[in-house]
């Protein structure tokens, strides 16, 4: 009995995995097609990699959505570091429904979100753009630092900080010296993570840019219409090649932090 379970277990995440990972590794294997038929393999080239970097309007969106996702991680480390250390340090009756709203963000279908984002910065006549980009993204990165700045303050010993109080250090200087370094890797974790999701983010960014500002997603989503060429296989390849060098690193950083903070 335990064989067959086994056996089915391994049947189970073969077929998983091939169904998770195949179509990736369609596009990337096709974005070295000679034939601009994604259908039909005409042989091996690296001239839709060159071409792709000679794309004008490719290489803005991805300078867009580089530039996004760096304003939204950073605006996101800062809140979601802040937030967190705030909330360990308060306690009140309701204090886990506020943790439990502070997460909403990425509970919620990105759809409504992107709505209620739209009709929220029209309300305020906000131009659609980078502005609200920027926001809309922050708001769904926040939670991400924020459960990973939570995690790690419950392993850091109260009594470090206030020893620091009690030897003379401000409350900014006990944190700035003895909290923050502790929660670094967790930060760099979070933000990481953020910068991961808000690079591939495509739902809400159509409901809050604007004409004149362009994210890849976007481009690539709209070029659905029209057919995806070689071009877009190439770049999307080497975006998945970025979003796994930051989700791994993430999750080494996550690693060391939970070593850290078992020793």
């Amino acid at each position: 009995m335990k064989k067959k379970k086994i056996r089915l277990s391994s049947v189970y995440q073969a077929a998983l995995l091939v169904l998770m990972y195949l179509p990736i590794a369609v596009v990337v294997v096709y974005s070295f097609n000679v034939s601009k038929n994604t259908t039909v393999w005409g042989g091996v080239t690296i001239d839709w990699y060159l071409k792709m970097f000679q794309n004008r309007g490719l290489l803005e969106a991805l300078r867009n959505s580089i530039v996004l996702a760096a304003l939204s991680s950073s605006a996101a480390g800062i809140i979601g570091t802040l937030g967190a250390v705030g909330m360990a340090r308060v306690s009140f009756k309701s204090k886990g429904a506020v943790e439990y709203i502070s997460t909403l963000p990425i509970m919620i279908p990105e759809i409504i979100l992107g709505m209620v984002f739209m009709a929220f910065f029209a309300m305020l006549s906000l131009p659609f753009g980078m502005l609200t980009l920027v926001l809309g993204h922050t708001t769904f990165c926040v939670p991400y630092v924020f459960m990973m700045v939570k995690a790690s303050l419950v392993g850091i010993d109260k009594s470090l900080g206030e020893a620091a109080k009690d030897l003379g250090a401000s409350e900014p200087r006990a944190f700035w010296d003895i909290t923050l370094p502790l929660i670094t890797p967790a930060v760099v974790s979070g933000m990481l993570l953020a910068f991961a999701m808000s690079l591939d983010d495509v739902v809400i960014s159509i409901f809050v840019t604007g004409a004149k500002t362009n994210t890849l997603p976007i481009r690539i989503y709209t070029q659905l219409k029209s057919g995806v060429t070689p071009e877009i296989n190439a770049l999307c390849s080497i975006m998945l090649v970025v979003t796994f060098v930051i989700v791994i690193t993430s999750q080494i950083i996550g690693r060391r932090m939970d070593r850290g903070g078992a020793n």
